[in-house]
């Protein structure tokens, strides 16, 4: 298979892909580590822009790039696939990331344990032992196919197992199999580490999570890195549900502003008018008792409307986009 170059700017840095793996493959397999977030060309994460060359891209949704943007030059390097030497301009990158990656590696796993936290929301935990960072994510392949499922690892690294929040959908390819198909046991396997969803250490900022359902994983993985490291930043984690059913893990979050001098939890319910604590949307919640974020970083974690919503009400409330990190959860990644 012929080789090409590709070269990313302003960065200076270049890698070699093959005509048959995306360019966001190839910077994986070469430890690089480029802004993503559903790999599937919907969530515009990787998006980027063409300076030279002759990039093809497999289909993706006009959501993540509009038909105007890609006749302009823009690109999604999740899609896009090297027929030349390339030179690509980064839109979204962290220079202080992005020679930090982690190899991507297959690891064999086996079902250790399989809970409901809610009606829909299932704890999945694996023997088995993958290098990541906190706020990563691991693709799960669904058994007998060759498909996979992407999942954020909601534990620290280096404890021998991995972790998940599983949101459980109707006729789900993956989340389908937690509803008594999967066995304590069973084998499966992993591909990753995935996910720039990962803690600015170099930073002093306070800290704001905004997130919702299984969403909590890798701020949970976050937290815990706060903790071990004894990082004394403030703190606020709002997390938003629909019914006080539809809550769960506040043990844990007891347990990490107990251990944490600065960190507070902040649920919020949009369905629920008996509930005693915060009402609305979260981001209406967050819009209410945020205060003046500007000097914030923040991390947002959950579905794409969610994102879009909190990224629009923290621009207006003058938090530059550079401070705020997301992982988008694209329901098609989950669901199908």
């Amino acid at each position: 298979m012929t080789k090409h170059r590709v070269r990313f700017e302003p960065v200076e840095i270049e890698i070699e892909a093959d005509e048959d793996e995306t360019i966001l493959e190839a910077a994986f397999r070469q430890g690089v580590l480029l802004m993503h977030g559903c790999k599937e060309g919907q969530c515009s994460s990787c998006k980027s822009f063409l300076l030279d060359g002759d990039l093809q891209m497999d289909r993706y949704s006009t959501f993540a790039l509009a038909d105007y943007e890609s006749e302009e030059g823009y690109v999604l390097l999740c899609k896009g696939h090297a027929y030349s030497d390339l030179d690509i301009e980064l839109i979204n990158y962290d220079e202080d990331m992005i020679r930090a990656g982690i190899p991507i590696g297959l690891v064999d796993a086996e079902v250790a344990e399989i809970a409901d936290l809610t009606h829909d929301i299932t704890h999945l935990r694996l023997n088995g032992s993958m290098p990541f960072r906190p706020g990563q994510y691991a693709d799960i392949q669904v058994p007998g196919t060759g498909e996979w499922r992407s999942f954020s690892m909601a534990n620290r690294p280096g404890e021998g197992r991995l972790d998940f929040i599983v949101k459980r959908y109707p006729g789900g390819r993956f989340s389908g199999l937690l509803e008594g198909t999967l066995r304590l046991g069973d084998p499966l396997r992993l591909k990753g580490p995935y996910g720039a969803f990962t803690l600015r250490e170099k930073s002093d900022r306070n800290l704001l999570f905004i997130g919702g359902g299984a969403g909590m994983a890798p701020i949970l993985s976050l937290l815990a890195q706060l903790r071990d490291q004894r990082v004394r930043r403030p703190a606020v984690y709002y997390y938003g549900a629909r019914t006080e059913r539809d809550l769960f893990h506040l043990d844990l979050m007891a347990g990490f502003e107990a251990e944490l001098p600065a960190f507070s939890f902040v649920p919020a319910l949009s369905h629920d008018p008996s509930y005693a604590g915060e009402k609305g949307l979260i981001t209406d919640v967050v819009d209410r008792l945020a205060g003046d974020p500007a000097e914030s970083d923040a991390y947002l974690c959950g579905p794409p409307p969610m994102i879009d919503a909190a990224l629009d009400l923290l621009e207006r409330k003058g938090l530059p986009r550079e401070h705020v990190y997301f992982d988008k959860f694209t329901t098609t990644a989950h669901q199908e």
